[in-house]
């Protein structure tokens, strides 16, 4: 959860020296992505089964049955119902009126309650039932009693660092009066898939009154602990490609559902740090967190290392999200934050210190960045395909000392983002892939909100942000197909890929080659969810200039990632 994902990298360009330079790393290129962001792998599909059997149809308890059985027949005009909440007497005056206007025996007036009861178990409500109790008919008028069932209470076993209140709160949510036991097992389906919880098991118990009842629920916690490492040759050559990190992430810090997330990235020239922690705010699943991260970099890429080219940044990040739509296959969510961004570049040649080397950074090479940031997020699950969308709105303001200039580019700004992600199951193991991105730009902007293309996770074929505009657009088409499936040795796949990005700048010249096509293969390696390996090999398809020293110039890119526990 931070400021900057590899989808939208920066540049550092060489101000006011006659060198003609690659892209250099962008201060802030490493640090962690903004919160919500989508992930460069594809969406899970939703699960076929429950992750055990143990989640039950919970029962119907029993109801109140009238004790005395009546001879002859009634005449009937109305039906007047007492006790409901959930319908009006329109409602009550449809289902009865086959039984309005007649003689009615006493089966008849049952079959009259039970279209009533109907009514409330067609629309969820199982546990709420009609009676008709012991009374004298007068002027054709029947009474009838709804018992509008109630979830008395949650008892919660199983559990033992998650606080009960956290999985009472989610149950009952929108459950109400009269119990809706749709709802409520839909909230017990969408319990299950809570990372802090491996599964659920429920019981429906009748309470001791009428219309009251009892879940029993019994919970199997998840571990929240996990270890995450990778290696990659993802960061721009002038800082290493070859990066390394280290996840470890606690998803129940304090047993209220809270998770603090420490990340640690390195290369030959940098050195990351992100931290987050996350708060869950009310039942909803809305949350709040508060992100950090810091960076440095040194340029070790030749000519520049004469140079000696150093850059310090670091980020800072308050935000909240709060899903308004949540079923098992549709989520819709909205949020807002607060992002603070530095960066800060100098020449170690001479002792020259602080110097401006990009767009918009003042006389000792200090950029800040101050954005308020609204997104949403729509996602979209079945077993055979998953479609997401994302959408942020960034308008950059002049707080806390943000850089503000005449004419250059600073903190004032205001852009969108919108993301997409398509994934189609067309066999086990086979699945279409599409991902497009796009930034809009209404201002010019600095290099750590500018829109970034080449590279393992945009374009491949091109080094790291081979190009950097205000603006731009990327879409990538991907198939994977198995080629080897083993128990023991895991799943093998391949990948052919095509990758399109261009982008263009606002107020200040578009760069000549502001397309890259690239397409090339990829090869997948899957042994259980812990490790996976990918290596791709890019050809561009477009004109690119300048050296290539290092395995990623040359189109070849790799990543493994293993999670031990």
């Amino acid at each position: 959860m931070s400021p900057k994902t590899p989808w939208t990298l920066g540049l550092v360009a060489l101000a006011g020296i006659s060198l003609q330079t690659p892209a250099l790393a962008n201060p802030a290129a490493d640090l962690g992505k903004f919160a919500g962001e989508l992930s460069l792998e594809p969406l899970k599909l939703k699960d076929t089964e429950p992750k055990s059997s143990e989640l039950s149809t919970l029962p119907t308890p029993n109801l109140p049955e009238a004790t005395e059985v009546a001879t002859g027949t009634f005449r009937v005009d109305r039906f007047e119902v007492e006790g409901s909440t959930r319908f009006k007497p329109e409602d009550f005056k449809t289902v009865t009126a086959p039984y309005i206007g007649k003689d009615l025996t006493f089966a008849q007036l049952l079959e009259a309650r039970s279209a009533i009861t109907k009514l409330y178990v067609d629309q969820g409500y199982t546990t709420t039932g009609a009676m008709i109790s012991p009374q004298t008919i007068e002027d054709g008028v029947v009474k009838v009693q709804v018992v509008e069932g109630t979830l008395e209470d949650i008892k919660v076993t199983g559990n033992h660092r998650l606080n009960p209140k956290y999985i009472r709160d989610r149950i009952k949510l929108g459950v109400g009066t009269p119990l809706n036991v749709s709802r409520l097992l839909e909230n017990l389906q969408q319990l299950r898939l809570d990372p802090r919880i491996s599964n659920v098991s429920a019981d429906l118990q009748s309470g001791v009154r009428p219309g009251t009842n009892l879940l029993q629920v019994d919970v199997r916690e998840a571990d929240t602990f996990s270890i995450g490492s990778s290696f990659d040759n993802g960061r721009s050559p002038s800082v290493g490609s070859f990066r390394r990190k280290l996840e470890l992430r606690e998803g129940n810090l304090f047993g209220f559902g809270d998770a603090l997330t420490f990340a640690y990235s390195n290369t030959r020239g940098s050195n990351t740090i992100d931290l987050n922690y996350t708060v869950p705010i009310n039942a909803r699943n809305g949350a709040a967190w508060l992100s950090y991260g810091s960076g440095r970099n040194n340029v070790i890429e030749e000519p520049f290392t004469v140079l000696d080219i150093q850059s310090r940044s670091r980020y800072y990040e308050l935000g909240f999200r709060q899903p308004l739509i949540q079923r098992t296959s549709t989520d819709f969510a909205i949020g807002f934050l607060f992002s603070r961004q530095e960066s800060q570049t100098a020449l170690g040649l001479d002792n020259i210190g602080g110097f401006p080397l990009s767009p918009g950074a003042d006389s000792e090479g200090r950029t800040k960045v101050s954005a308020l940031r609204f997104f949403q997020e729509y996602t979209q699950r079945s077993t055979q395909h998953v479609f997401a969308l994302r959408s942020q709105f960034s308008l950059g303001v002049n707080w806390l000392n943000a850089t503000v200039n005449e004419n250059a580019p600073d903190s004032r700004f205001f852009s969108w983002r919108g993301q997409a992600q398509w994934l189609r199951q067309v066999a086990p193991e086979t699945v279409f892939l599409v991902r497009g991105d796009v930034q809009l730009a209404g201002d010019s902007m600095v290099p750590l909100e500018q829109f970034g293309l080449g590279g393992q996770v945009t374009v491949r074929g091109f080094r790291q942000d081979a190009l950097l505009t205000d603006s731009g657009a990327l879409m990538s088409a991907e198939f994977r197909f198995p080629i080897v499936r083993s128990r023991n040795i895991g799943t093998f796949q391949l990948a052919p890929f095509i990758d399109v990005g261009t982008g263009w700048n606002i107020g200040s010249d578009t760069p000549s080659s502001n397309t890259l096509v690239g397409a090339g293969l990829g090869l997948i390696w899957r042994q259980s969810d812990r490790v996976s390996v990918r290596l791709d090999w890019g050809l561009p398809l477009t004109s690119t200039s300048g050296e290539k020293r290092s395995l990623q110039e040359r189109g070849l890119y790799f990543s493994v990632n293993y999670t031990p526990f």
